[in-house]
Order: C-alpha cells, then structure tokens, then sequence
C-alpha cells in the first residue's frame, strides 16, 4: 500500500476471539460496519449501517460503532497468534460486508499475512469487482455467500438481485488467486427446497477450483437485536430447519460432486 497501513482506518463493531468457524483453525472474527444488502434474516443488523447506532439489549444502551486504525485490531488478533500457529487458524473479516470499506480490509489482509497469519474474509460479494481486486492479494479463503439462482426471488429477500454475485463468483474462481469456499444460508421459505440446493451446487460446482459447499441452517439468535435497534423483524414466523430436513438438501447438494458438509 502507498502508506503505512497500521494507519489506515476503519469502522468495526465487534472482534471475536478462539472461533473455530469461518475458516481454518482457531480464528479471531473482525466485524466490519457497513453492508451493500439488507437480507430479511441478518442475525446481525447492527452490522448493515455504516453508521453509528444505539442499540439496547438486557436494558442496557450501548454505541454500536468503533473507529479504529489496522494497528490497534492487531494488537488484539496478535494476543492470540499461539492459537493460530498449532491449529492453521488466522484472522476472518465478517460484518456486514468487507467489502464495504475495502481500503480498510485490504490493509487489515495485508497486515495478518505480513505477521504470518492465513486470511479468510466472509463475504456476499455484491460489489464493483475493482473492491475485490484489492482484497484478493492478501486472502487465503473466500467464504462466499450464494444465497439463491433466481435473481428475482434474491432481491425479494436481499434488496439486490444476483447477476453481480454470480458474475464476480466466477471472476474469483478464475483469478485462482485464493480458496472459494461457497456457503449457502439455508432459510426457510426462501431457499430451502432440494430444487434451490441443487441449482445452487450445480453454479458451484462449474466454479473452476470450487470443491467445497457448507449448508448453513438459519437461526434465530440475532432476533433480539431488531427490538433493540427498534426495527421489525420480518420473518417472524420461519423456524429453523429440522435435522432431517438439513440432511436431505445435503444429500442434494452432495449430487453435484462437491465436498459438502452442514455448517461451516
């Protein structure tokens, strides 16, 4: 980068240290504020805004917002770099959307790979491709979501249609510059028939170098959080899918010839 990038600042509202998701290994999560799309089931809303909010939980308000230099969030993922070194873990931007402050993240990638740490950033995405081209240097693993193969459904749901994901899913693929990882939110009533899955892996699968699926099953546990952003939360009637359920569309999207697995 033309400048220190310990310097570079940008908006987050949580680090979360010791997860063994979103990536290899034990991980350490940086949520970054600020998303492209409004998904009805976001189990994190706080993220969607760039802005500053107020949000309370257990009677207590709090700021939802942090300005903070690449420096001072190392100095956190750093703590735990024993961890990282014996089970191949690193550090993993979520959000929201990474790609929202791409400056931000591409220094942020820069810096864990400079201290050695593999990379992996959670990500739908929906962006210019020239905000991924900054990104792609320093990332190990894609995480990308694939939510849906009907543009129109995805834009009931998302706020966006799918012909920018799809597209820039591919553009990744070829670059062959990181491990593409696709993940699809499993939800019910939007995407949840053994015909979405199947739509869903066959893309995946015509992804050169795509070997892995992972099925995540929607959960409820960001719910709360809209009452205390004093928002409505849209899908109130949807429960997550039954393990039986959850086995069927992986036996669906095991068809396509990919590593699949249930969570992720």
């Amino acid at each position: 980068m033309s400048r220190d990038y310990n310097q570079v600042r940008g908006r987050i509202f949580d680090i979360q240290r010791y997860s063994i998701h979103d990536g290899p290994g034990i991980r350490t999560i940086v949520f970054l504020k600020g998303c492209y799309l409004r998904c009805r089931w976001c189990c994190n809303p706080e993220s969607q805004s760039h802005d500053f909010e107020q949000m309370t939980m257990g009677g207590v308000t709090k700021t939802v917002g942090q300005d903070i230099t690449v420096g001072e969030v190392m100095e956190t993922v750093l703590k735990d770099r024993p961890y990282y070194r014996r089970s191949g873990g690193g550090m993993t931007l979520s959000g929201g959307e990474c790609l929202f402050q791409a400056d931000f993240s591409a220094a942020l990638l820069e810096a864990a790979h400079d201290a050695q740490l593999n990379t992996a950033v959670e990500s739908t995405a929906f962006a210019p491709f020239e905000k991924i081209e900054k990104i792609l240097p320093e990332l190990d693993y894609y995480l990308l979501d694939i939510k849906h193969m009907n543009s129109a459904k995805h834009k009931a749901y998302t706020g966006a249609p799918n012909e920018r994901i799809l597209e820039n899913a591919r553009r990744i693929a070829e670059s062959g510059q990181c491990q593409l990882i696709i993940r699809v939110p499993v939800v019910p009533g939007f995407n949840d028939s053994v015909h979405d899955i199947q739509e869903i892996s066959r893309f995946a699968a015509s992804l050169p170098g795509v070997h892995r699926l992972h099925l995540l099953p929607y959960h409820r546990l960001g719910t709360d959080k809209y009452i205390g952003l004093g928002r409505d939360y849209t899908l109130p009637d949807i429960v997550p899918p039954t393990g039986e359920h959850m086995q069927k569309l992986l036996t669906a999207a095991l068809q396509s010839g990919l590593e699949c697995q249930i969570g992720g």
